[in-house]
């Protein structure tokens, strides 16, 4: 038993919280970057954009819904009975975990290897108990749990996205009006959107904001109610004004478009404002650019690739067009909704993964607080705080390094496709942020991006070899972050007294 705020355990306390920024600064180079990594790749947001966008909701998802993971995260994984009269053991062996989960996440980013924080903090808290107390310290039940999670939950999204993905290439993509069609579902997607983020937070919410006072049927009307309001706004203002501004340019570069190359990747920034659309990347492409003549044909253009006559082999050629390139004025309509979903998926990510910044650090300060291992009292809201700004400074600073991988190299992405992948990835990282399992959001990027990706353009759609790759780096994420932590903890146990 320790003395609640002993100045002798100040260092510990000072330590732990920059050892935890450098954490959630990694966090945030790595797996902010995996998150609007399809929002840049479709070319919706600029590195710049996307980084504005993840500051203000990384921070929010961070401080209205980051409380139940980091509760997991302190509490579930291991048995702190077992260190009451060792507070000082568990507060050294919180420094060690995030220390180890730090030098690797810092390490993975600069290889620009895509790792799951969530991984890293886990196989680090387990690695510090094992030098302990043994396999004692560890509860197996939730450890197999959430270990049972990181793979239910890429195949989750990965169904979820394409199931998306595949209404609206019925309903959408594959019809005769498909910007008419577009436009109709605008305000359902977004009223949906809207409601899901709302039941999200207001269900079992923060208690700064009173929310956990809220019946649950009291969520469920101010989701249905304000996504029904939202859903309003955009049919009387956003449809109108979308289909003006779509039509306007799509006559305005109809002169442009007849000349456009195919055979290389265009690859420069462009905004929600500006995408029209893209050159595709061509992969049988034998160095020669074929210049295409499109014609609109109501709102689609003929194909680039084969100019037939008669009236079936267009139709026909047509049908290869929508699967292979987006028409530009769906990419258009779905780039400004790509904006509200990157801002959906960056809220999931805040909520769940700034426990892995901040679980352990949030455990140090209540034996420091307390005096106890128990750590029974709430997460302070000041720390989840800390760790969001720690992930969006990490963003800024070094988030460039990872966010091509995902966005462009593991599979071709457009804006409806990015949209159809964040949608899914992160309404199945909110839900288990919910439920209070720590799942991996890189697992669910991934999962959506392959599947989204091989349901739009077949097996040649995803690059299998990156796959590979970067499932090589998951495996070998939870040995090496618990090495890690287990080496500092034998350190300090060497040259500490505890």
């Amino acid at each position: 038993m320790i003395i609640p705020y002993d100045e002798s355990l100040v260092w510990i306390v000072v330590v732990g919280f920059i050892v935890a920024f450098i954490l959630a600064f990694g966090i945030g180079a790595n797996d902010v970057a995996n998150s609007f990594g399809t929002s840049v790749g479709a070319g919706v947001l600029t590195i710049f954009q996307a980084c504005i966008l993840a500051t203000i909701f990384e921070i929010a998802g961070a401080v209205l819904i980051g409380y139940k993971v980091s509760d997991t995260m302190r509490k579930g994984i291991l048995d702190v009975t077992l260190y009451e009269g060792h507070e000082k053991e568990l507060m050294i062996g919180a420094l060690s975990s995030l220390a180890g989960s730090g030098i690797w996440m810092m390490l993975a980013t600069a290889l620009r290897l895509p790792i799951s924080g969530t991984h890293s903090i886990v196989g680090a808290t387990v690695g510090f108990s094992l030098v302990c107390r043994g396999t004692a310290g560890v509860k197996w039940i939730a450890l197999a749990n959430i270990a049972a999670s990181w793979f239910a939950s890429p195949i989750l999204s990965g169904i979820v996205s394409g199931a998306i993905f595949w209404v609206l290439s019925k309903s959408v993509l594959e019809s005769n009006r498909p910007l008419e069609r577009g436009l109709h579902i605008l305000p359902l997607v977004y009223g949906l959107t809207v409601a899901i983020n709302i039941i999200s937070v207001a269900h079992d919410g923060p208690k700064l904001l009173m929310l956990d006072r809220m019946p649950w049927w009291g969520s469920v009307l101010a989701a249905i109610g304000l996504g029904s309001a939202s859903a309003l706004i955009v049919y009387i203002f956003v449809v109108p004004w979308q289909r003006k501004q779509i039509l306007l340019s799509l006559s305005g570069n109809e002169k442009t478009t007849a000349t456009t190359t195919f055979g290389t990747c265009d690859k420069k920034e462009t905004t929600a404002l500006s995408v029209i659309s893209e050159t595709p990347c061509s992969s049988n492409s034998n160095g020669n650019a074929k210049e295409a003549a499109p014609k609109l044909r109501g709102n689609s253009s003929a194909s680039p690739l084969l100019m037939v006559a008669g009236s079936d082999a267009e139709s026909a050629q047509n049908d290869v067009n929508r699967k292979e390139e987006e028409l530009p004025e769906i990419s258009r309509l779905f780039a400004f909704l790509q904006v509200l979903t990157a801002a959906f998926g960056s809220f999931a990510h805040g909520g769940n993964d700034v426990s892995n910044a901040i679980g352990p650090l949030i455990a140090l300060w209540a034996v420091y607080a307390e005096g106890s291992a128990r750590q029974e009292a709430e997460t302070p809201m000041l720390i989840l705080l800390y760790g969001g700004l720690g992930i969006s400074t990490g963003l800024w600073v070094w988030g460039r390094r990872v966010i091509q991988t995902l966005g462009q190299d593991l599979a071709r992405i457009t804006p409806t496709t990015g949209f159809t992948i964040e949608v899914g990835a992160a309404l199945t990282v909110l839900l288990a942020s919910k439920a209070g399992l720590p799942v991996s959001t890189t697992h669910c990027k991934v999962g959506s991006i392959v599947c989204v990706g091989w349901a739009s353009r077949g097996g040649e759609g995803v690059s299998w070899k990156l796959f590979r790759n970067i499932a090589f780096a998951w495996l070998i994420t939870v040995p090496m972050a618990g090495c890690l932590s287990a080496a500092c903890m034998a350190v300090f146990k060497e040259i500490i007294s505890l």
